[in-house]
């Protein structure tokens, strides 16, 4: 099947996109390129261009035999998101819009939805299950559970298939090294972890160290970005058997603390990596952990790269072999 993926030059999209041309599909990228890589759309055609263009979308759909979309392309900065609400929800909610419109004018009838964690808010419980209330405490998740409930009023009024997959946190790269994580500016842990390890950043701030934690520092449920991949096929292919449109949490079940990832970090690359302490964030909770035996049991997804060990170390080689190619996401995109 050619699959049109949205947001496909980016983070989870590319390691997506490679999973898509190995099951023998054909990925067709959709990406403005503003946090997307040219070099990452290696597996199938770019199509350069952004969803606010509703010609471009219908022509894009008029050129392939576009069957089914996987939809990541979004803003997903949580602070920006808090200066510039309006942007978000044009871009995430409005743009999003025009997506599933020029579907629908297609015949394109099924689309797998990256979807978050920050939808649900501050946590009720942990494990998460995706029936935990939904209350955004930020415009990002806010954008994301409207598209959610924009894909269950396409689907009850025009028969749209979707599934939203509700990601913990992302982490990792491409186990045979092709491809891996570049952002501009880099705010995940891990890379800024190993990025201080190396010395190229002076420090990591270790934001909070009082919270009701075993040593005092955040938990989060990190989910290797090639099972990520591997979810997103096994909903494509639940959708395409007649398979019930539904949200699925995406994690491991498992937490690791900030510092448990430093120590993570440290063992990889065999040096410190220095860290400076500061307060809490506004909006951090203390653990943020799935349950994702839904995933596991509707879609028989199970994560295989997912161990800590796994993410940083795949981090790490990733890390190391695009910085020693002297390439800045800037240089790399001409």
């Amino acid at each position: 099947m050619q699959i049109l993926v949205t947001g496909g030059a980016g983070y989870i999209g590319s390691h997506t996109a490679k999973l898509l041309a190995k099951a023998g599909h054909e990925p067709v990228v959709l990406d403005n390129l503003r946090y997307g890589h040219r070099w990452a759309v290696r597996w199938g055609p770019l199509v350069e261009m952004d969803l606010s263009d509703r010609a471009g979308l219908d022509a894009t759909f008029q050129e392939y035999r576009i069957e089914a979309v996987i939809h990541f392309a979004a803003f997903a900065y949580v602070g920006e998101s808090m200066h510039d609400p309006a942007g978000y929800f044009r871009n995430n909610v409005v743009n999003t819009m025009n997506l599933l419109d020029a579907m629908r004018k297609a015949g394109v009838g099924r689309i797998v939805f990256s979807s978050t964690c920050a939808t649900y808010g501050d946590p009720l419980h942990v494990p998460m299950r995706e029936d935990h209330p939904q209350n955004p405490v930020n415009p990002y998740g806010e954008s994301k559970l409207m598209v959610e409930r924009l894909l269950q009023w396409y689907g009850r009024a025009y028969g749209l298939q979707w599934m939203a997959l509700r990601y913990f946190n992302a982490a990792g790269a491409d186990p045979d090294g092709e491809i891996g994580e570049v952002h501009d500016p880099e705010t995940h842990l891990i890379p800024r972890a190993i990025a201080a390890a190396r010395g190229d950043l002076p420090a990591l701030e270790l934001y909070g160290t009082d919270y009701p934690t075993h040593d005092g520092s955040a938990i989060r449920d990190y989910i290797h970005v090639t099972d990520l991949g591997a979810a997103h096929l096994k909903a494509l292919a639940r959708l395409a058997e007649g398979g019930a449109s539904a949200a699925y949490n995406l994690g491991t079940g498992k937490g690791h603390s900030v510092r448990e990832v430093i120590a993570a970090v440290e063992r990889a690359c065999g040096s410190k990596v220095p860290v400076r302490e500061s307060p809490r964030r506004a909006g951090d909770p203390p653990m943020l952990v799935a349950d994702a035996a839904r995933a596991q049991r509707d879609l028989a997804w199970v994560p295989g790269f997912s161990s800590l060990e796994t993410v940083v170390e795949t981090a790490w080689r990733w890390y190391n072999y695009f910085r020693s190619t002297t390439l800045t996401a800037e240089e790399a995109n001409r």
